[in-house]
């Protein structure tokens, strides 16, 4: 966002308080939302803030993401409303799809955009998938438009998560596809679920690893999954290996017969030598 960059280094000063400031922006439809930086105060963000509205018409609220994504349900713990319209529903749009989606109610990131292309484009028309920790159904409904699988199972234990998915699953035609479903991923994949997945999505990395024996619960054999994780790593030391690694003792701890890494990449930084990676594996 070069603008964003602009108007930073106009109210901060060229720098490394400048650039925490934009590369820690997103923009979520027409709401902008800025990550807490070190350094710089609310005040100074609000001014920010205020510029962009300025410039930038197609912006029309700014937010500070000022605590982290906590609890069951995985929100924000605090938002501060910086300048433009008081709200925190929109309508965001991602590779020919549209969301509705609310940043105060369930969690959503523009740098995951890429991934769930990547793994929209890897469902087979013939797949079930399973999404585990669906949240606005992202995931599932790119996986549902772009391969139209035979199923995509939707999982969410938050309400509004699972409203908004329901909506988003119906705006883009694709609720004959898309089921969602309410409740926590590992009783509904040992009941409802058992043995139906040939693909199992797992986009949360908090969670991912404890949920594996449940996921294998609800796969076919030879399936694919896809475990997400926060690896934090040493310096020279690579977080896809370490992924790698932990991936396979978790699905052999489980009771899978065998496990195929298949492929890993690191999806983003999420803190100092902390990123998120992505492990894609087969599991017998």
């Amino acid at each position: 966002m070069p603008l964003i960059r602009r108007v930073a280094e106009e109210v901060l000063g060229p720098g490394d308080r400048a650039r925490s400031v934009w590369k820690r922006a997103d923009l979520i439809g027409d709401i902008m939302v800025l990550k807490q930086p070190p350094g710089v105060g609310v005040d100074e963000l609000r001014l920010i803030a205020e510029r962009v509205l300025e410039r930038l018409p197609y912006v029309r609220s700014v937010w500070l993401a000022a605590g982290p994504v906590r609890g069951e349900h995985r929100v924000r713990e605090r938002l501060v409303h910086l300048a433009g319209e008081r709200r925190t529903r929109t309508v965001y749009r991602e590779h020919g799809c549209s969301f509705l989606v609310d940043i105060e109610k369930v969690f959503i990131t523009p740098r995951l955009s890429y991934e769930h292309l990547r793994v929209a484009r890897l469902v087979r028309p013939w797949e079930t998938v399973v999404n585990m920790f669906a949240g606005a159904g992202l995931f599932s409904v790119l996986a549902a438009c772009k391969s139209r699988p035979r199923r995509v199972y939707s999982i969410d234990i938050n309400p509004e998560a699972y409203k908004l998915m329901s909506e988003n699953a119906v705006l883009n035609r694709v609720d004959s596809i898309v089921i969602p479903l309410l409740g926590d991923a590992a009783m509904i994949a040992r009941s409802m679920l058992r043995g139906t997945a040939d693909r199992v999505l797992m986009p949360l990395p908090e969670l991912a690893l404890d949920y594996i024996p449940h996921a294998l619960a609800a796969l076919r054999s030879r399936s694919m999954l896809h475990v997400y994780l926060h690896i934090s790593y040493a310096r020279g030391e690579d977080p896809r290996r370490k992924a790698e690694h932990m991936v396979e003792e978790a699905l052999l701890r489980a009771g899978a017969a065998s496990v195929s890494i298949i492929g890993s990449r690191r999806v983003r930084p999420v803190g100092p030598r902390t990123d998120q990676v992505v492990v894609d594996a087969v599991a017998g």
